[in-house]
């Protein structure tokens, strides 16, 4: 049985979905005003860690991941830019998916943007006004009021009486700010051309409504797991919870799942400091994605990720060692069993115990030397080498940091090639500066009798 941490009750719960074997699954997408900076990606990271182990466990997941693309953020992008809304939201939307793509993040079942929602959005907060939890100001803005639903607060903790009755239309807010939210906002001239219209006049929906909305449209009023960054639970996950249980009725979710902030250097990161970094910039740096992918996994999700650009070495470090272990087996056996070594059982178990990597790269990572030792001493079976193959791949089904084994990058294979050409004419000057060419890209050649293998290193 899966246990996962539940920010609604603060603890660990077993996992029961709603539907037997089904698991409904929506994780706060991007605001896509900017590239998003690896400080997002630790939260996308861990949301495919959970996606993956569920798949792992056999549930079939139904997932969903919005897209932000109109909100403070992205109406002030725009108009900086003197640019259209969707040409600004368009562009950053598709380098997202992009930098996912590269990431091994696997893809979401849906990618609802908010602008495609509207009539949604409206349709939820004409409920909230009907029943009285939601008010229209003089402007035509329309504010959820806090004080008439007596569980607000449940995601943090937060009490009554510390409760402010003060309307807030910016979709900006300090971690302790409370106040009656906007569901609706009327257009002001800064939105320029950005409105749609409503029984309320023109305007534009808050950013909390966008997620209730989308989100039950393609799963349904009550379903299984919601995610986010810590940075969301409040006031964004707060307002939603609030929003969908008084206008649906239902409990809305069942799991909440929240990851840690990622810093730089024990630091937040900023522009201001010199530490904010987009995936291109770890790229220009001489991480690969698998890098990146390894530093965020090594860390449990409900801890803070101490980054920096020196862990390179010790991300690349630890692939190797697991492409090494992964080629010395394919040596002795290139076949794949369909039964795995018993060590699996502890590395599903941490696994099982809310998504705990450490432990679960720690029992790997000792199989991983366990096995070299009896691969030295030539202790080790054919069928030992197939179990073997077959947990490495199952690992890497769930990390994906480790390349198929039998495909190589089109200039890679090229260049291994060339060398080849190169030794048949005994060039072996040519022949050796293709293979420093290829250790500066990140590959490693072991000419052997059966031919030139190659590894990522």
């Amino acid at each position: 049985m899966i246990k996962l941490y539940n920010s609604l009750t603060q603890k660990k719960e077993e996992f029961v979905p709603i539907q037997k074997g089904k698991v409904g699954l929506y994780t706060c997408g991007p605001t896509v005003y900017d590239f998003s900076h690896i400080g997002n990606f630790r939260t996308f990271l861990f949301e495919d860690l959970l996606k993956r182990v569920l798949l792992a466990f056999d549930y079939k997941v139904h997932h969903v991941m919005n897209i932000t693309d109109v909100d403070d953020k992205t109406i002030k992008k725009a108009n900086d830019e003197k640019k259209e809304l969707n040409e600004i939201t368009n562009k950053y939307t598709n380098a997202f998916l992009d930098d996912s793509k590269s990431l091994r993040i696997l893809e979401a079942d849906d990618y609802p943007k908010a602008t495609d929602h509207i009539a949604e959005m409206i349709q939820m907060i004409e409920v909230l006004v009907s029943k009285k939890f939601a008010y229209i100001s003089k402007d035509g803005s329309v504010f959820f009021k806090i004080s008439k639903y007596s569980d607000y607060g449940r995601l943090v903790n937060l009490s009554n009486s510390t409760i402010l009755n003060e309307q807030q239309l910016s979709d900006e807010y300090d971690l302790d700010s409370v106040n009656d939210f906007a569901l609706w906002k009327s257009h002001k001239n800064n939105d320029g051309k950005v409105a749609w219209d409503s029984p309320w006049g023109k305007g534009r929906p808050g950013w909390h409504i966008e997620c209730s909305a989308m989100s039950t449209k393609f799963l349904g009023a009550h379903f299984d797991i919601h995610c986010g960054g810590v940075d969301n639970k409040f006031p964004h996950h707060e307002n939603e919870l609030a929003q969908s249980t008084c206008s649906l009725n239902t409990p809305f979710v069942n799991y909440w799942l929240h990851s840690e902030f990622l810093t730089v250097e024990g630091k937040k990161m900023s522009k201001s400091l010199n530490n904010f970094y987009i995936i291109s910039d770890l790229v220009k740096e001489g991480f690969t994605y698998e890098d990146f992918r390894f530093i965020v996994l090594s860390a449990h999700y409900r801890s803070k990720v101490n980054f920096s650009i020196k862990r390179k070495d010790e991300a690349k470090s630890a692939i190797r060692r697991i492409e090494e272990i992964r080629q010395r087996l394919l040596g002795i056996s290139n076949e794949v069993s369909n039964t795995l070594p018993d060590v699996v059982n502890d590395f599903n178990e941490s696994l099982m115990d809310d998504l705990d990597t450490p432990k679960a790269l720690a029992i790997f990572f000792n199989w991983v030397r366990l096995t070299n030792q009896n691969i030295d001493q030539k202790n080790i079976s054919e069928n030992e080498a197939k179990a073997g193959n077959a947990f490495v791949e199952y690992f890497n089904s769930i990390f994906a940091i480790l390349d198929s084994p039998n495909v190589l990058p089109d200039e890679i294979k090229s260049l291994v090639d060339s060398r080849e050409d190169y030794r048949k004419n005994k060039e072996w000057k040519k022949s050796d500066s293709i293979r420093e060419k290829l250790l500066s890209l990140g590959w490693k050649l072991k000419d052997t009798k059966s031919g030139t293998k190659v590894t990522k290193i």
